[in-house]
């Protein structure tokens, strides 16, 4: 009996809304996921992505592997417990941080040989250990190694890219040994629609459980990434989860659930946070603005979470203007929280059929 399942509830339009059921819990989509790359999201604890209701978290082969390392992980029982979260947990491949070393890797039909930006210590990444180690880390999403090129590309890099993601993917695919932990591949093809259209078929071929879009926010418009977005989402199965990666604007958020999108990553609400920028449903705000100095108001009258119940825009610029860690956590905090209401709100408009209205909207209010 699989360890996962992934039910379509219902569509309105393109939008859809499921359920993906995995080892850790069941995740209702479209979801997003915050981002925990090196086992924990910036500034926040366990509880506190309980309180908003997160349903999965991300985290990174690369930088796991780099640190703690795989003994350490697997002495303490794997990533759940060795972090202290008991909801699913998804890891990408590394495969975007290791391309993006330039200088410190060489790219063979193998795999991919590359030196830890932590130390220079060398490491090996191949589609086979890859899958390997985030089974036996736990986790209930693994991604297969891909090739993630930066646009613009030359269409010869594009295509070999690919080529060998779709060769990797075979490999991962052959290399699966625990039900615990389901492995999406990863379509890429830059923004050439022919190519995208080959490694969907390659990789559709190979009946993943689910399928990622990589390669884009890496260089291209805000246009292009959503125009390919909804061409590659109408190349994927429509009975498997769909995982735009890189995305978590609002507007993008909005943009890739209207074209079909179930699953979502981005450091962007965090790291927005940590830099003392506030997103809300009307815009974002810089709350080291002098305007915030004497505003008793919360950052968004309309988000329900802790941070806007309790404190003002003026208390959060104090924060930030005193260098005081709290105001990190707190922007951090509400940061996700607007993510997660949005998604929600998503959720229960497709169900109801009226999705088309709250695009409408949530657009009106926010740009």
């Amino acid at each position: 009996m699989p360890r996962h399942r992934f039910t379509l509830l219902a569509c309105d339009g393109a939008a859809r809304r499921g359920t993906l059921k995995l080892a850790h819990g069941t995740v209702d989509t479209p979801a997003f996921m915050p981002v925990g790359t090196a086992g924990t999201v910036k500034a926040l604890a366990p509880r506190d992505l309980e309180e908003l209701d997160a349903q999965i978290v991300l985290a990174n082969t690369y930088h796991l592997w780099l640190r703690p390392g795989l003994a350490v992980l697997e002495a303490a029982g794997g990533l759940h417990p060795f972090m202290g979260w008991n909801r699913p947990l998804l890891t990408d491949s590394g495969g975007f941080q290791v391309f993006s070393l330039e200088s410190r890797r060489v790219v063979t039909d193998d795999g991919v040989r590359f030196r830890s930006h932590l130390d220079g210590s060398e490491h090996l990444f191949t589609p086979e250990n890859v899958v390997a180690f985030q089974e036996q880390i736990g986790v209930d999403v693994a991604m297969a190694l891909d090739v993630c090129t930066k646009l613009p590309a030359d269409p010869a890099v594009l295509k070999e890219a690919v080529r060998r993601t779709t060769v990797w993917a075979e490999r991962a695919a052959e290399a699966r040994s625990r039900s615990e932990t389901v492995l999406f591949g990863i379509v890429q093809g830059g923004l050439d629609e022919a190519l995208r259209a080959e490694s969907a078929e390659g990789l559709a071929a190979l009946d993943f459980p689910g399928y990622a879009i990589g390669g884009l926010s890496v260089g291209e418009s805000r246009d292009e990434c959503q125009r390919m977005t909804r061409f590659t989402a109408d190349l994927l199965p429509r009975d498997r989860p769909r995982y735009l990666m890189g995305v978590g604007t609002i507007e993008d958020l909005l943009a890739a659930i209207e074209s079909g999108i179930d699953l979502f990553d981005c450091v962007y609400p965090t790291r927005c946070g940590r830099n003392g920028r506030a997103m809300t449903r009307t815009g974002e705000l810089n709350i080291r603005n002098a305007a915030f100095t004497n505003d008793f108001r919360p950052l968004d009258e309309a988000c329900g979470c802790a941070v806007c119940a309790r404190f003002t825009r003026a208390y959060l610029a104090h924060l930030f203007r005193a260098n005081e860690m709290l105001g990190p956590r707190l922007l951090s905090y509400h940061n996700l929280a607007e993510l997660l209401e949005l998604t929600a709100d998503a959720r229960n408009a497709i169900a109801a059929g009226r999705f088309a209205q709250f695009l409408r909207e949530a657009r009106a209010s926010t740009f």
